[in-house]
């Protein structure tokens, strides 16, 4: 069981490099990709809650914020609740851009688990899942203990 923390670090290591590559060809970046595949599910939010969810530095996703902004991929409105703040938003374009990165994830997950059976697949997920709920309990207790 020594290795398993490799092999998990490594699998996610390579999934990304493929991601990032398979995005490539849409036109985005890995990182502006997750932020739209994200925004598709949630938007309209603030920059720091989209900066916590990709866990980057705020100064980051500002900056990336920025240029897709230039690109036409996302717009900024101020928030009605404060007029400091800013709300991001997905335009015409970017929402077109979202159902070819679907395509491209579901076409990376489908390469990577090709050969494996069907429940197998299954054991795999629900496996996933509870190491994920594991750690996040974990850190969540943590966060709790230090405050």
């Amino acid at each position: 069981m020594e290795n398993i923390g490799y092999l998990l670090g490594d699998s996610s290591r390579l999934l990304r490099r493929a991601f990032d590559d398979g995005v490539r060809s849409v036109g985005v970046t890995g990182p502006q990709a997750r932020l739209l595949l994200y925004m598709a599910r949630v938007e309209g939010e603030n920059q720091g809650h989209y900066a916590d969810r990709l866990e980057v530095e705020p100064i980051t996703l500002c900056r990336m914020v920025d240029r897709m902004e230039e690109a036409g991929l996302v717009e900024r409105r101020r928030d009605p609740a404060d007029r400091r703040a800013w709300r991001v938003h997905l335009t015409a374009r970017s929402r077109a851009m979202i159902t070819e990165l679907r395509v491209c994830v579901d076409e990376m997950i489908e390469h990577m688990m090709s050969g494996i059976a069907a429940q197998d697949r299954e054991t795999f997920t629900r496996i996933l899942t509870d190491v994920s709920a594991n750690l996040t309990a974990r850190r969540d207790s943590r966060a709790l203990v230090n405050g």
